[in-house]
């Protein structure tokens, strides 16, 4: 009989200039350090079954300010894109004083532009870059700054009025969640059981209403296109052939213009670390051993 190791998670914390990062480590604490960055809306527990698989790695995996159990950002701030580079540079200099070792960056969707912008302006930091699902970075075109700029201001005054959700049980806020997404409920407990909060006799999303303003501003193509020209690690991206309009879009603006990517295109959807977590994992493994870290 053979036994299996099953990775546990083990709850970590990163006190920062402002606020505390909360999430988990998993893997060897002897082995390559990989810090893992989730999408928009989800929290650390989106990497739990793509841990199953990376056995050899350490894997750290956080929640973002105002997403799963971190702390929100003041109630003055916002949720500004290149405000999460300065969040995961605090980071990586918290985990370099236990380790000089280069750490390798795992982001899926939102995840994976801020590591593309973390290893443009923080090489010294990055070994290896994983996009999923992810390529490139979100732009504005210059002649809509003045519009821009009104919506979001417009959607900071809708907030104002908006509410969260409420659920009687965890399965009744995973099954809100499965119905607008692309994986199974078991795949959604997974983000409900670290993304919910009691609110009375109810339970609700933990996450920052603030999250979902308007941007004030955009990179424009050419601010964009410097930084991704300016990353010099090893880049794998795994696309999905069933992902979201954006990322295509992205994938086919800005593929060429990193220095060394690997793409690969899996027959899934936007969550495919989630649902197609062995694929996802076998396409990171051969990666890694053509591109070890130096």
């Amino acid at each position: 009989m053979t036994l299996v190791a099953v990775p546990l998670q083990l709850p970590v914390s990163y006190q920062l200039r402002q606020l505390t990062l909360r999430g988990w480590r998993s893997g060897p604490a002897d082995g390559p350090l990989c810090l893992c960055l989730h999408g928009w809306l989800d929290n650390a527990n989106s990497f739990i079954p793509l841990s199953k698989q990376l056995l050899d790695l350490q894997l750290i995996a956080i929640d973002l300010p105002g997403h799963g159990q971190s702390d929100h950002r003041s109630p003055d701030a916002h949720y500004h894109f290149l405000d999460w580079v300065d969040d995961v540079v605090q980071l990586l200099l918290l985990l370099k004083l236990s380790s000089d070792q280069p750490v390798l960056l795992i982001g899926h969707s939102m995840g994976g532009m801020i590591a593309t912008a973390v290893a443009a302006s923080f090489p010294e930091f990055v070994s290896q870059v994983i996009l999923l699902d992810s390529v490139g970075l979100v732009t504005g075109a210059e002649q809509d700054t003045v519009s821009q700029l009104r919506k979001a201001v417009l959607s900071r005054q809708k907030r104002l009025d908006k509410r969260k959700p409420q659920y009687l049980d965890l399965a009744s806020a995973a099954e809100a969640r499965r119905a607008q997404s692309d994986f199974d409920l078991a795949t959604a407990l997974l983000l409900a059981e670290r993304g919910t909060v009691a609110e009375g006799d109810t339970l609700t999303w933990s996450a920052d209403l603030r999250l979902r303003e308007v941007s004030a501003y955009r990179l424009s193509d050419a601010q964009a296109c410097q930084l991704i020209e300016s990353v010099s690690a090893p880049v794998l991206a795994v696309m999905a052939k069933q992902g979201i309009e954006l990322m295509q879009q992205g994938r086919q603006r800005w593929q060429s213009h990193y220095q060394n990517l690997q793409l690969h295109e899996l027959d899934a959807g936007h969550h495919l670390h989630m649902t197609h977590s062995i694929e996802v994992a076998a396409k990171i493994s051969s990666f890694l051993a053509s591109f070890p870290a130096k």
